[in-house]
C-alpha cells in the first residue's frame, strides 16, 4: 500500500469494502493501473474486527454464506490456507446450509483481498469533479492533496455516493438514493467466562430488541470468551441519538439476559450509520456511459458479504469497459 501526494490513475475506487476491493482485484489482474481509496483506518467496511485485551470480535458482518461458483472459489482458496472456517449449519435449526467466518476474524479475510493492491486508507474524498465532459476525474482529498483518474467506481453507501456526484453525474437514480439504510447500535463485551449461549454460540432474532448475540470464542474467532450483540433496527433507530452514556448503559441491559453467569470485564459500543440498505438496486451495478463512473456495493447486490462481491465484479468489468 502506497500514499503518493498527487498522482494520476486509470480508475479509482472510492471505498475499500469488499466491493472496492474485489473491484481493484479483478482490474488489477488485467493489468489496470487501480488505486483504491478509504476514509477508515483499515480495509474491510462491513467485514470489521476488533481486539480488546485478549479478545476477537467481529462487529460488522458474522459470517458469510455462498451460493455462486464464483465466490465459493474465493472462499474455497480461504478454506484450503486456513483464513477462513465453516462456523455452523444454523442458528437453533441446522438447514445444512454453512455459515463461514474469517479464522482470525472477518477483517483478516478484507486484508488478505487487499494484499497486492494500491489502498490508500485515511484518504477522504471531499470533492469528485470533471472540468470538462471528456476529461478527468478529480478526487480532492481533505488535506488539499488531488488524486486525478479515467474512470471512477464509487462503492461507497448510496447516500454518500449521491452527495459526491449529485452535481457533476446527469440522470442518477433517485429512487436508489432516496432510499434510506437501516442504523445498527451494538455492544462489544468481553467476559470473565463463559455467557452459556446455545448451540453454535450465537442467537439471531432473540428479541424485538436484540437482532443477533455471538460469542466470539464459540465462533472460532477469539481465545476468550467476547460477546457481538446487534440490536435491532427498530431499537437502533429509536436510540441513536442517546446521550452517550445512556446509550451504554441502556446496551449492557440488552446484554444482561446473554452473559449468563459471566461478568463484562471491558466494553465498547459501536455505530452503524449505513447498516443494511433497506432497498437494493436489481443489477449489480450502475454505469454512466456518458460520465465515465460506476456505482457498485451492497445496495447493488444485495446487503450480503457475496452481495458484496458479486457487485464488484460487476463493476470492474463495467470500468474496464469503459476505458475502451
Amino acid at each position: 500500500m502506497s500514499s503518493a501526494d498527487s498522482d494520476h490513475h486509470s480508475i479509482a475506487v472510492i471505498g475499500a469494502g469488499v466491493a472496492g476491493l474485489m473491484t481493484a482485484r479483478e482490474l488489477t489482474a488485467r493489468g489496470v493501473d487501480t488505486v483504491v481509496l478509504d476514509k477508515g483506518r483499515s480495509v474491510g467496511g462491513r467485514l470489521a474486527t476488533r481486539r480488546i485485551g485478549d479478545a476477537r470480535l467481529d462487529h460488522g458482518a458474522q459470517f458469510f454464506t455462498v451460493r455462486t461458483e464464483e465466490f465459493a472459489a474465493v472462499v474455497d482458496d480461504w478454506l484450503t490456507r486456513g483464513l477462513a472456517h465453516e462456523w455452523c449449519r444454523g442458528f437453533a435449526n441446522d438447514d445444512g446450509h454453512p455459515r463461514y467466518v474469517g479464522t482470525a476474524g472477518m477483517n483478516s479475510l478484507a486484508k488478505d483481498l487487499a494484499d497486492g493492491l494500491d489502498v490508500r486508507c485515511g484518504h477522504l474524498v471531499f470533492s469528485a469533479s470533471r472540468e470538462a465532459t471528456d476529461g478527468p476525474w478529480v478526487l480532492t482529498l481533505d488535506d488539499g492533496r488531488s488524486i486525478t483518474s479515467d474512470v471512477l467506481v464509487c462503492t461507497a453507501p448510496v447516500a454518500q455516493s449521491f452527495s459526491l456526484l449529485f452535481e457533476t453525474v446527469d440522470g442518477l437514480p433517485r429512487d436508489l438514493f432516496d432510499a434510506d439504510y437501516d442504523r445498527t447500535l451494538g455492544i462489544l463485551a468481553t467476559l470473565d467466562g463463559d455467557p452459556g449461549l446455545p448451540e453454535p454460540g450465537a442467537v439471531r432474532d432473540p428479541s424485538a430488541d436484540v437482532s443477533m448475540v455471538v460469542d466470539n470464542a464459540r465462533k472460532g474467532v477469539s481465545p476468550v470468551h467476547a460477546i457481538t450483540l446487534h440490536a435491532s433496527a427498530a431499537w437502533s433507530e429509536a436510540h441513536w441519538d442517546d446521550d452517550p452514556d445512556d446509550l451504554e448503559c441502556a446496551l449492557h441491559d440488552l446484554l444482561a439476559p446473554w452473559r449468563g453467569d459471566a461478568t463484562v470485564t471491558e466494553a465498547q459500543v459501536k455505530r452503524w450509520r449505513f447498516a443494511t440498505p433497506r432497498r437494493t438496486w436489481p443489477e449489480p451495478c450502475w454505469v454512466s456511459t456518458q460520465h465515465r463512473v460506476v456505482l457498485a456495493g451492497d445496495a447493488y447486490a444485495g446487503p450480503r458479504v457475496e452481495g458484496a462481491f458479486t457487485s464488484g465484479r460487476a463493476a470492474a468489468l463495467a470500468a474496464h469497459t469503459l476505458l475502451g
